[in-house]
């Protein structure tokens, strides 16, 4: 499982002392070729942090070596110190693993705290020491060292063909479109360019990680990295690859809202009937950010007249009077009216599944979110603590 499910990869997790529980703070992941390609996609909040506009600059040129990635501490809103802790950091990467790695194909990723200097003193030798760890078998390790709020470690993998693509992800809170707050190393050992990381990448976030909307908050440090080491000498068909990024992307942002902050409930939201995919989506992430409706929900009240307040501030073509509304497969909501008896919709199960027909079209999306909780809001009122 993890980023060294593929060939040509070698990761490792450690404590470097980041995070003052002593738990796992610091991954490493290298690609040790033959190839160095890589793809990125970054949060699209205009307040970056550091390690986020430095990454950016690494992945124009289409080539990672190797990804340093802390839990701890977001390295974010913390100014010219800030982004030179950055540039340090991968620095001592480049210097540990020697060779021909230079610290312009080093990219750097932070999640925890905003507005906090990462301290430098435990981070650097931590580098050392996660250099020294590394090994083919360290996807796992790496995965539980960029946890924060998470309870568990998210890794996912697809193998066909004599190929494989592999990942690990971190989030519970924060998630909302432009990713989420989260962390994505995804690894593949396929023989592919960066220009075609880089498609699969945009087409497989554009439907999964961009569309878990849990809270309806921005990340400033979202990062989501795709490399490619061509160690099993195979070139898959576009289709073919871009099917497994997205599979794997998919798997692991299912896992991202299965484990929000404080959730009680995951919704799946799909919006039928619309007259574009640019609507369907507008009208799921309206309902996804419905607080009364997020708390109906967490009460298990089908409350459809919710979902019609949602979808009714939103610019989507449609007609109020053709509007419909099913809840776990009860349409408590026809022609933008009482349908079916909502006592029979039951809420007990972890999943509820709500579709808002527009019936002004013929396409879809999906969007997922998750349950307002008291828990919800005692986690994030104690976050810095």
């Amino acid at each position: 499982m993890s980023v060294t499910a593929a060939q040509g990869f070698t990761a490792a997790g450690i404590a470097a002392g980041i995070k003052a529980n002593g738990n796992p703070d610091l991954a490493l992941v290298v690609n040790n070729g033959p190839r160095l390609a890589a793809a990125g996609v970054f949060t699209s909040n205009r307040v970056k942090a550091a390690p986020v506009r430095w990454s950016e600059q690494v992945l124009r040129g289409g080539t990672v070596s190797a990804v340093v990635l802390n839990s701890g501490g977001a390295n974010a809103c913390t100014g010219p110190k800030g982004f030179q802790d950055t540039h340090a950091t991968a620095e001592k990467v480049a210097e540990v693993l020697g060779g021909e790695h230079n610290a312009g194909e080093i990219a750097v990723a932070s999640t925890g705290l905003i507005g906090v200097l990462l301290p430098m003193d435990k981070l650097l030798p931590g580098i050392e020491a996660a250099a020294a760890a590394l090994s083919a078998d360290g996807g796992e390790d790496a995965a539980v060292a960029i946890k924060t709020t998470d309870t568990v470690h998210k890794t996912a993998t697809v193998s066909q063909g004599g190929w494989t693509v592999g990942g690990m992800a971190k989030g519970a809170g924060m998630l909302a479109p432009g990713l989420a707050t989260m962390l994505v190393v995804l690894t593949t050992d396929a023989d592919l360019d960066s220009a075609t990381l880089d498609k699969a990448l945009r087409d497989a976030t554009r439907t999964t990680f961009d569309r878990v909307d849990s809270d309806g908050c921005m990340s400033t440090n979202d990062t989501v990295l795709l490399l490619a080491s061509g160690a099993s000498g195979q070139v898959p068909a576009y289709e073919a690859f871009a099917d497994a990024v997205r599979t794997v992307c998919d798997d692991l942002a299912r896992q991202l809202i299965g484990d929000a902050e404080g959730a009680s409930k995951d919704i799946r939201i799909e919006v039928v009937g619309a007259a574009s995919e640019q609507d369907a989506v507008e009208v799921g992430r309206s309902i996804a950010r419905n607080n009364l409706l997020k708390c109906a929900i967490h009460g298990e009240d089908p409350n459809w007249g919710r979902v019609l307040s949602a979808i009714g501030t939103t610019k989507a073509a449609f007609d109020p009077d053709r509007l419909g509304v099913a809840i776990n497969g009860v349409w408590v909501c026809r022609n933008g009216s009482v349908g079916e008896d909502r006592d029979l919709v039951s809420m007990k199960d972890r999943e509820v599944r709500i579709t808002a027909d527009l019936s002004a079209g013929s396409e879809s999306a999906v969007i997922w979110a998750n349950d307002l909780t008291a828990e919800y809001v005692h986690e994030n009122s104690a976050y810095s603590s």
